[in-house]
């Protein structure tokens, strides 16, 4: 690592602003947003919401009123509202794509320096640093390479792969020498996860740049995307964080080709509609994003919530948090809808998204504590709602069904009475006024699939688009594909968003998994047990739709048969092979798929070769027996920070110590090392030239042994 240059990153308060903010412009409109474009948006949201309820409510009132009936006209509002903004920003999104306005800026030298960021927590070295070589060779290669360094930031705790990160980090440093700065440093504390990662760095690193662009592990960005965010960084003074819509790719199982396909053809229509109201007001998704260093380390220190987890202590979705405390500071955050060029990848079946989802819907939950902050924009606090509701929607709409349910029932089986004198919680005869129940739902299901007709329409229009993926029949067959396939996951998503949100309201720390993103299959048996509530809850409610009728079992089908077929779903959607037998034939096929991007082919073919000096990487009985290679590990290691007497020892550490200090030779401390304790080790100097000082075995009698 760079000599290390110290600055403070202060912990931000929810209860007040710290001193000296909101900051003062440079520019006039700097921070300013378009109220007429904001309301446009959101006041177009709200009209159509009013009015859905209104005729919902005219639905029920031909009959009048009941309790059941308020409660499902509640949970309508609810759920409505939700998918009303979504439909209103996709219009915007759908017009702003069609004008194809770009914004502007000066193709001027950069005289700014930018960190670009790969933090990773326990990720396939050969992905992380064939990612990086490519990028930095590619930027180097252009007269703006001298304002970029780059820096992988690993939480690794595993051992194994830590070694194969610093036995990956040679030969990039071997294969960018006198090319591009590069540098690598592995945290002995995770503390804080991703942020407090990201924290750490901007406190011993960060005033040496004026910008960081955060990507992920699973990142590539072209070169382009890359100097365009540091130039208009650099145009902006006012410009605190701007955010990219990265791409989706290199998905391999059915369940990485629908949401590649969904997210390439109606994403952008959401995205864009989303930058176009949000204005300065925007958002951060975590990655792929380029911050001022100066409002990042001033404004966007992150507390720590109190009480235990699962709504206390760090907070796990930093990102959303870290927009609205910038916003907050008198900084703009934007949505660059326009710049492409930005890629990521996604997970490849429903258990890695459940596994995903679980982390991030415990952070989002935790958004309820944020949203009270003082001084917050009003947008931002939407952002926060919008992230809190992406899980509460699930139980919400799982209560719409149940009720609605219910009613079916109620009518099939509460007998009528036409002159009863008893308060009943039923109306006497339930009546609906079936014609405006029907028009309501149309307009409902137009609302719900509303972005991706838009985003369709924007495809089949876009000719050579259209030709790259085999024409318009091909795209309508993937349209189908991806809709039906949709629709059999979605009632699954719901359950388990359903059942994250219980376990959270339980008290039930996520934890922090890493993620695997290229082979989602599992054995058969661990999908039945992971699926298994989904199904009875499947038949349970087409038990109960047949107690009404044939019909109602036929409407609920296309809810249900997900459920009832869960297990098979799961199996087939993340099923390589079957994936590949969908990419031969181009079905949910992409433009970067069919004409993948040369960034990110080079560094698909870079993989190849870390992966192949990776198959026999470094071991720690390898480590020992060989100074140089021990020296080396030595140097790459992070600087023990100086212990403060007093402060307390983690168990971890005590153990690790203990165990070290107390074994007789290097064999049989090995064996009793946890992975956690030996990563632990492999980062503290002392303790490793202890463990080097050992005897490789402990000699008896002539005879070596375990000692």
């Amino acid at each position: 690592m760079p000599p290390e240059r110290p600055a403070d990153m202060p912990t931000q308060s929810l209860k007040s602003l710290s001193e000296g903010f909101p900051r003062t412009p440079v520019s006039p409109s700097g921070v300013k947003s378009s109220a007429l474009k904001r309301w446009s948006v959101v006041g177009s949201a709200l009209l159509l919401s009013a009015f859905a309820i209104y005729e919902m409510r005219g639905v029920f009132m031909l009959g009048g009123l009941t309790p059941l009936e308020y409660l499902v006209l509640v949970l309508f509002a609810i759920n409505f509202c939700w998918i009303a903004l979504a439909f209103c920003a996709g219009i915007a999104g759908m017009i702003s794509i069609i004008r194809g306005k770009k914004s502007a800026v000066e193709e001027v030298e950069l005289n700014t320096r930018t960190a670009i960021l790969m933090p990773t927590y326990n990720e396939s070295p050969d992905r992380v640093f064939a990612a990086v070589e490519t990028m930095a060779l590619a930027l180097a290669d252009t007269p703006d390479g001298h304002a970029f360094d780059w820096f992988i930031l690993s939480d690794t705790t595993d051992p194994e792969v830590a070694l194969a990160e610093e036995h990956a980090f040679w030969l990039l440093r071997e294969a960018t020498a006198g090319k591009a700065r590069v540098y690598y440093r592995r945290r002995r504390k995770n503390v804080a996860r991703k942020a407090g990662n990201v924290a750490d760095f901007c406190r011993r690193w960060g005033s040496s740049y004026d910008h960081l662009l955060v990507l992920d592990a699973d990142s590539v960005m072209e070169t382009s995307t890359i100097v365009s965010l540091a130039r208009r960084m650099q145009a902006d003074p006012d410009a605190g964080l701007i955010q990219t819509i990265p791409a989706l790719i290199k998905g391999t199982t059915l369940m990485a080709r629908v949401q590649q396909f969904a997210a390439r053809f109606y994403g952008p229509v959401i995205g864009t509609g989303l930058a176009w109201w949000v204005q300065k007001e925007g958002n951060f998704w975590g990655h792929n994003a380029i911050i001022r260093t100066e409002a990042f380390m001033k404004a966007a220190g992150l507390p720590h919530l109190s009480g235990k987890p699962p709504f206390g202590g760090h907070i796990l979705s930093h990102d959303f948090v870290e927009a609205a405390l910038i916003r907050r500071a008198g900084w703009s955050v934007k949505i660059a809808a326009d710049l492409y060029g930005s890629y990521e990848e996604c997970p490849p079946s429903i258990i890695d998204m459940a596994v995903r989802d679980r982390r991030w819907c415990q952070g989002n939950l935790q958004h309820t504590r944020v949203l009270p902050a003082k001084g917050l924009h009003w947008v931002s606090r939407m952002h926060l709602v919008t992230g809190i509701m992406s899980y509460l929607s699930s139980p919400f709409w799982l209560m719409l069904i149940l009720s609605g349910l219910l009613l079916a029932l109620q009518a099939h089986y509460i007998r009528p009475e036409y002159f009863s004198d008893q308060f009943s919680l039923y109306p006497t005869w339930p009546v609906m006024d079936s014609d405006r129940a029907l028009r309501l739902f149309y307009i409902t299901m137009g609302v719900l699939f509303g972005p991706k007709i838009f985003g369709l329409l924007l495809l089949v229009f876009d000719n050579k688009t259209c030709k790259a993926l085999g024409g318009r029949l091909r795209i309508a067959l993937s349209t189908i594909t991806e809709v039906i396939l949709s629709a059999m996951i979605a009632p699954i998503m719901m359950f388990i968003h359903c059942g994250a949100v219980l376990s959270i309201l339980f008290g039930r720390d996520s934890g922090w998994s890493p993620q695997r993103r290229d082979d989602g299959s599992l054995p058969w048996k661990d999908l039945i047990y992971r699926h298994r509530w989904h199904m009875i809850a499947g038949l349970l409610l087409g038990y109960a739709a047949v107690l009404d009728s044939l019909t109602l079992l036929a409407w609920m089908s296309p809810a249900l048969v997900g459920l009832w077929l869960a297990v098979p779903l799961s199996a087939v959607t993340a099923s390589g092979p079957i994936g590949q037998w969908f990419k031969d034939r181009k079905i949910l096929a992409t433009p970067e798929e069919v004409n993948e991007p040369a960034i990110v082919a080079a560094a698909t073919a870079r993989r190849e070769y870390y992966a192949e000096a990776l198959g026999e990487s470094w071991n720690v009985p390898m480590l020992l027996a060989n100074p140089d290679m021990m020296a080396l590990h030595m140097s790459i290691m992070d600087k023990l920070p100086t212990h403060v007497p007093g402060s307390p020892i983690e168990p971890l550490e005590a153990i690790a110590r203990v165990k070290v200090h107390e074994a007789q030779c290097q064999t049989s401390l090995l064996a009793l090392l946890s992975r956690q304790e030996l990563g632990y080790v492999l980062g503290n100097p002392l303790l490793m030239k202890h463990m080097q000082h050992l005897p490789e075995a402990y000699a008896d009698d002539d005879l070596v042994t375990i000692c």
